[in-house]
């Protein structure tokens, strides 16, 4: 029979078990192993069963359990432990703390989906599991964040397969009273709720649950609720579902109702008001609209509220292709917003000015949430080094007139939280280096160059390390596999060969992510013979774990997942390779630290960073990657290897991957398995040992989520709280002013006149070169504009690299036309073909960077072809 109604009955604990509920409450018990194995020692069955979540444990532990565990002394004693721990960690001083005065008081990070823990699945991919570690990493270092996201209650899809291997969705009905969640109350007892207004006099409502990720709060909000329709009910049933105008709900939702439920929050607990939004991607733009509005509420018109919510906004962009961008009719948009609709005191052209498209090649009927995100953020940033540079070229539309190397978009690499994703074995060892307090120090903040006291290792520690986290990983293999062929309808008596598959002593592969095209889930299937006889090799095999997911909506995925799962079918291979359906955190969390290589072979650039290989290497594994991402920056041969690529424009795509698969082959046979299973005069591969110790030591302090948060602070969160706090409506009001009045006054400025002292078309190194430059400012003066002299080597067509940028001083009153002269040294500090050119700037001590209006006013033909001379 079926239940026709659901609802969850909670355990009255003990009061000497009371600090359970708190403890299983907070989710740092997730990176805290001392509070696992507390909650695991209440019930191991039961632990076990609840998949490591300690709300579900503690609903499902018997009353006599309970009672015995009141009586237990030494238990008593751990749980005391566990929640002083607790409390000095969330009320002590940490990094945060100790940096000097001016920090943002508070910082509001908005992310679509947040990856935390198994037992809270609000995630898909990179993006999620990159914000919770972001405010994982953010709670070890005390800075105080407030995470907001959206609670979808079927989270993304559970991944089965069907018997010929295609991918099968389920969608599992969350219940938020089960997941580790608290919802946010009226100081009458009522729920929390804020409301975004609709189209036709309706609304969407929604409650604001509470996750407490260590000292960080995530609010999520959820539609349902019954106040609302049923079509506005569903707004947060699944992450990344629906068509275009239930996306476009959901990221009105996040951002205006996001801010709305920050507001509520800070009111109701006393928390700081955010100084700074920190859009993570594109999905929550719409925070800086509702901002604006309420500066406009306040009495400040629109421009000047532009400008002060920019200066407090931060926009960090993790898509390297146009494709990967969210972007909606503009009708669709303009129908949301408005008197009818949502913040009906701003003019619905302004909001559509903020998404479209207007540098060549744009779609002017299409609205772009990046593009808001730009418009809306006085820094932005990309995830990488070279991720920030095809960023940078990518936007550079938005800044016309500026070479792509000036395109205000920085980058931030970013890094994972270390004590999420490494292996406790391998924090053990850690500790018996260093100490407890050392090792944690060293995982949370990361503030050291390397890991030095990795060299103090013996040998034998870390390759029977090694073997014990592969042998780990080949048990849960089994296990798993064994599950999915249950699903795919085997039985019992067909699974006898399971117990085979994978073997502890040999090499072992991991290969885990999304699947779309991009990255080349079979780009190891383009030649099937030599795969096979790779992993069947007499002497040196290897085997391979695979697992990923593609989009519900993505049949070229699925095709691709297909084509995995049948080659790992093959009875002559399956004890080699195997496709593990379902990947999630739990999974990743045993399959990272039991490879010995991570496999990483996308399109390059396509991939913004790939952090899955840096998980890999806070255990040891060595990474064997094509140079993307952060492998294109970090890569070095001491600890791993780079597939060579392609990617010349003229490669055609299907030459390219034979090209780059015969790469990956070759390094396998002839440098890789080699390698490992070359043993020296102890009987240990001495020379992989090293590699390992490379990792470890070198690469460990760099991919740390503690590393990248403490970046955000210094280089974008610190200066965007200045902007804020210097943004006053009055300084906001006058910069508007400002910039209406360059803008209108900028088709007078002129480049008149340039000449220079030299003579001929050579010059010596060390020399300088007088450069003198009349210009026209029209109704603009002196202290509006900077006249630049921008000089250095030149290529065969005459444009300038590697630039070095000069301030020219005035000289002298106007002329009787009303030009000014400048005038200013270039020094010719490299040899070689050198070049310079002149241009004009707005500038103002509140702007973020100097192509902010995306002005510039450089030389006519006429003035070019008398401005001296390119040096040679």
């Amino acid at each position: 029979m079926k239940a026709i109604r659901r609802f969850t009955v909670r355990p009255v604990l003990p009061d000497p078990l009371r600090p359970l509920s708190d403890l299983a409450r907070n989710l740092r018990w997730s990176w805290h192993a001392e509070t696992r194995d507390l909650f695991q020692s209440v019930s191991p069955e039961g632990w076990a069963g609840a998949g490591g979540d300690p709300v579900r444990l503690l609903g499902s532990v018997r009353p006599a359990r309970l009672a015995e565990l009141a009586g237990d002394r030494r238990f008593l004693r751990r749980l005391t432990a566990a929640a002083d721990d607790l409390d000095d960690y969330l009320t002590g001083d940490r990094w945060y703390q100790e940096q000097a005065d001016g920090l943002p008081a508070a910082v509001a990070y908005f992310s679509p989906e947040f990856g935390i823990t198994a037992a809270l699945p609000q995630y898909s991919g990179g993006l999620g599991i990159l914000a919770g570690d972001h405010l994982k990493a953010a709670s070890d270092l005390g800075v105080p964040l407030i995470g907001v996201g959206l609670l979808y209650r079927h989270g993304y899809f559970r991944q089965t397969l069907s018997r010929d291997g295609w991918q099968q969705e389920h969608y599992p009905v969350l219940d938020p009273n089960e997941l580790p969640l608290t919802q946010l109350k009226e100081a009458d007892g009522t729920p929390a709720q804020v409301s975004l207004a609709l189209p036709g006099g309706k609304a969407l409502r929604a409650r604001i649950w509470l996750a407490q990720v260590g000292r960080v709060p995530l609010l999520l909000l959820d539609s349902d609720v019954e106040e609302n329709e049923l079509g506005e009910r569903g707004v947060t049933d699944r992450l990344y579902g629906g068509g275009s105008e239930h996306r476009l709900l959901q990221e009105m939702l996040l951002g205006i109702g996001g801010v709305r439920a920050v507001r509520t929050y800070c009111r109701l607990t006393g928390h700081p008001e955010p100084e700074v939004f920190h859009t993570n991607e594109g999905h929550a733009g719409f925070l800086g609209l509702e901002r604006i509005a309420e500066l406009c509420a306040d009495g400040l018109d629109f421009d000047s509220a532009l400008e002060a919510v920019r200066g407090g906004t931060v926009f960090t962009t993790h898509t390297p292709v146009p494709a990967g961008i969210d972007r909606f009719d503009r009708e669709l948009v303009g129908r949301h917003f408005g008197p009818d609709a949502e913040l009906p005191g701003i003019d619905v052209q302004r909001v559509l000015a903020l998404g479209m498209e207007t540098y060549p090649g744009g779609e002017p009927n299409l609205f772009n949430m990046a593009v808001m995100g730009l418009r809306l953020a006085q820094r932005a940033n990309g995830v990488s080094l070279l991720h920030g540079q095809v960023s940078r070229n990518m936007f550079a539309g938005l800044w016309p007139g500026f070479d792509a190397e000036e395109v205000p978009i920085t980058s931030v690499t970013n890094g994972v939280h270390a004590p999420t994703w490494v292996a406790p074995e391998v924090l053990r060892l850690g500790v018996r280096q260093i100490g407890v307090q050392r090792a944690e120090d060293a995982l949370s903040v990361g503030r050291s160059e390397r890991w030095d006291a990795v060299a103090d290792i013996p040998d034998q520690e870390i390759f029977e390390l090694r073997r014990t986290l592969r042998e780990q990983l080949v048990l849960e293999v089994r296990e798993r596999l064994r599950a999915s062929w249950r699903q795919r309808g085997a039985g019992d008596a067909e699974l006898g060969w399971i117990d085979g598959v994978l073997d502890p002593d040999v090499l072992t592969i991991g290969f885990a992510r999304r699947v779309p095209s991009y990255k080349r889930l079979t780009l190891m299937l383009r030649d099937r013979d030599r795969l096979m006889e790779l992993l069947l090799h007499p002497e040196r095999p290897v085997q391979i774990v695979v697992a990923g997911k593609a989009h519900p909506a993505d049949d070229g995925g699925k095709r691709l997942v297909q084509e995995l799962v049948r080659f790992a079918d093959d009875p002559r291979v399956r004890h080699r390779i195997v496709f593990l359906p379902d990947y999630g955190m739990a999974m990743a969390q045993k399959l990272y630290p039991g490879c010995d290589i991570w496999l990483n072979n996308p399109l390059r650039p396509l991939e913004a960073c790939g952090t899955s290989g840096m998980k890999a290497a806070l255990n040891g594994c060595l990474n064997l990657s094509v140079l993307d991402g952060w492998w294109d920056e970090w890569f070095q041969p001491d600890f791993g290897w780079a597939i060579p690529t392609a990617d010349g424009s003229g490669t055609d795509p299907d030459r390219r991957d034979d090209i780059e698969a015969a790469a990956l082959y070759d390094l396998l046979e002839q440098r890789i398995t080699p390698r490992f299973y070359e043993r020296g005069r102890a009987g240990l591969p001495d020379r992989w040992i090293e590699m390992v110790r490379q990792t470890l030591s070198l690469l460990g302090p760099k991919v740390l989520a503690g590393r990248m948060v403490r970046e955000y602070v210094d280089r974008l969160y610190a200066p965007a709280a200045r902007a804020h706090r210097a943004l006053t409506p009055d300084t906001a009001r006058d910069l508007a002013e400002w910039k209406a009045r360059v803008r209108a006054a900028w088709p007078g400025v002129s480049v008149d006149h340039v000449e220079t002292t030299a003579t001929t078309a050579t010059a010596e190194l060390g020399g300088t070169v007088g450069l003198r430059v009349r210009v026209g400012l029209g109704e603009l003066g002196p202290d509006d504009v900077e006249v630049q002299a921008v000089s250095g080597r030149v290529d065969a067509e005459d444009r300038i690299t590697d630039a070095t940028v000069v301030p020219l001083k005035p000289a002298g009153p106007p002329d009787l036309e009303g030009r000014l002269l400048y005038e200013g040294p270039l020094s010719l500090d490299r040899t070689g073909p050198y070049g310079y050119t002149v241009r004009i700037l707005p500038t103002h001590p509140l702007l973020s960077s100097a192509a902010e209006l995306g002005l510039v006013t450089l030389p006519s033909e006429e003035v070019v072809e008398g401005a001296g001379m390119v040096l040679r």
